[in-house]
């Protein structure tokens, strides 16, 4: 039974701490759309996405205001487009054709992103794959709504170093045809290794080959919530901390879980999973940056703040795990710059760096997650910071990550702007050594010996 003091508590969270259902996301397979003609397959796609999204929107809006919860984003996730267009497309236009279907689909069902438009190529690359990653920039630069992701290696395969060397002029071609936004297409452009198929957040979504054939997947979000639970356990040792996370987290996946079944009975869409993660906003008191200084550190990249992030997100998962039959996507604690008040903060005060933040991702969610670079950051640099990242995720079993925006015209101390819930992110120092030769070796980083579990 739910008593009147947990109905107040949870009213609490939403009205002050900053608790809300970051996203309702429907993956919608586009598998049955496969044709080998581009005009008959567009057509298709329009036609699955906007049929099965149709009510999206208005479920959530009924969902909202029937709880007095807010569900921030309504979104959409699409079978890799890499896979669903290599019967039709023989170019990059053909691929760009796809995006513009894609984007026009978004509109018509009011969704804020749609993310899809992916490729594979962890062990090698296909021809169609290496289109559709050419034609990112262009796709990019002229949708509104559409999100890209590439996964670049896993634990089970390596690391597809010729994937990584492209991925990084890809980047600094997006950035250059966004310059006028301060390169914001490199917002909605994420690499990964070991991608999962039901993540639900943006840039990374994608409706993996292993899902059914549609299914709602849920995010919540709650830094707030975690930050004032905290603030009870000043001083207290680990175990004390480590519970009252524990207990929290279990309270804000319970909310997800509801949102999520509520969503899949209503629309009669299978329910996938409840993502966990705790996503920050640009918004005051609603900071992964901030729970880390109440943990007791005075600034986010303080020495301890890897062991601090580590904590956090083990806890996150273990009171997670208990609140929901089916957790998955990344489930943990992001710790996006721009996205993030108070890592703002600790980047400006000198206490966080590229360097520092990459130690963290070892133990955190995902990745280096919406970090600003200087506009003439080589493509080559940019690859070996992706290199670093993917090699992380495929030795320590883990999803990782990279967004990185190389702002055109700007430097180090100046800010990008983005808006919304993306927000705005200083410039941060890269290191300028050359991995010119390292990068540009060519072929496959082999997957690590403990890789072979069969």
């Amino acid at each position: 039974m739910i008593n009147i003091n947990e109905v107040i508590e949870t009213n609490t969270m939403i009205e002050k701490e900053n608790l809300d259902v970051r996203t309702i996301t429907l993956g919608i397979s586009l598998l049955d759309c496969i044709s080998d003609d581009l005009d008959r397959l567009c057509t298709k796609i329009y036609d699955k996405i906007t049929q099965t999204a149709r009510n999206l929107v208005a479920t959530g809006e009924e969902i909202e205001r029937e709880y007095a919860l807010p569900i921030v984003n309504k979104r959409i996730s699409v079978t890799p487009v890499a896979i669903a267009g290599a019967s039709a497309c023989r170019s990059e236009e053909d691929f760009c054709c796809i995006a513009q279907t894609l984007d026009k689909a978004a509109k018509e069902t009011g969704v804020n992103f749609l993310g899809g438009y992916s490729a594979l190529p962890a062990k090698g690359m296909s021809r169609a794959e290496e289109l559709l990653i050419r034609s990112i920039p262009y796709a990019l630069s002229t949708t509104e709504h559409i999100c890209s992701s590439v996964n670049l290696g896993s634990t089970k395969t390596g690391i597809n170093m010729d994937a990584v060397l492209l991925m990084g002029r890809i980047i600094h071609e997006t950035a250059v045809r966004t310059a006028s936004q301060d390169s914001i297409g490199c917002a909605k452009l994420v690499v990964f290794c070991n991608a999962p198929d039901d993540n639900p957040f943006m840039a990374g979504a994608f409706h993996g080959v292993t899902e059914t054939d549609n299914v709602i997947n849920v995010g919540v979000s709650g830094p707030g919530v975690i930050r004032v639970a905290l603030e009870s356990v000043r001083g207290q040792d680990f175990g004390t901390l480590c519970e009252k996370i524990k207990k929290t987290a279990f309270k804000i996946t319970r909310l997800g879980q509801l949102v999520a079944q509520e969503a899949s009975r209503r629309m009669n869409i299978p329910f996938g999973i409840v993502d966990l993660s705790l996503a920050p906003t640009p918004a005051v008191g609603d900071s992964i940056a901030e729970i880390l200084e109440v943990m007791g550190l005075e600034k986010a990249g303080a020495p301890g703040t890897t062991a601090a992030i580590a904590l956090l997100n083990d806890q996150v998962k273990k009171g997670g795990i208990m609140a929901s039959s089916y957790v998955g996507g990344l489930s943990g604690a992001f710790i996006p710059v721009s996205e993030d008040h108070s890592m703002i903060e600790a980047v400006k005060a000198g206490a966080l760096t590229i360097e520092k933040l990459e130690a963290m991702t070892c133990v955190c969610s995902v990745g280096l997650d919406m970090i600003a670079v200087p506009g003439d950051t080589k493509p080559t640099t940019l690859s070996g910071i992706i290199a670093d990242e993917m090699a992380i995720g495929m030795v320590n079993q883990k999803t990782t990550a990279v967004r990185i925006i190389p702002v055109i015209g700007k430097d180090v101390g100046q800010s990008a702007e983005f808006g919304g819930l993306l927000g705005s992110a200083p410039v941060m120092a890269v290191n300028r050594f050359s991995c010119d030769d390292f990068v540009s070796r060519g072929g496959r980083i082999p997957a690590p010996v403990h890789s072979f579990k069969n």
